[in-house]
């Protein structure tokens, strides 16, 4: 594991609670969603990156 996909992981993880804090908070959906999708990229960015099907 490098340290890009380990770093891409935890702030893919970090985002995804943002998603769950901001829902709970009843924030404009747009953010959420936003949020939602950063948070899924970088998590799937970090685990190609761990399979070295990327970079």
């Amino acid at each position: 594991m490098t340290g890009l996909s380990t770093i891409l992981i935890v702030v893919g993880l970090f985002l995804a609670g943002g998603v769950y804090s901001f829902h709970k908070q009843k924030l404009p959906m747009g953010v959420i969603v936003l949020l939602g999708l950063c948070s899924v990229l970088c998590l799937v960015a970090g685990v190609l990156r761990i399979q070295g099907i990327w970079g």
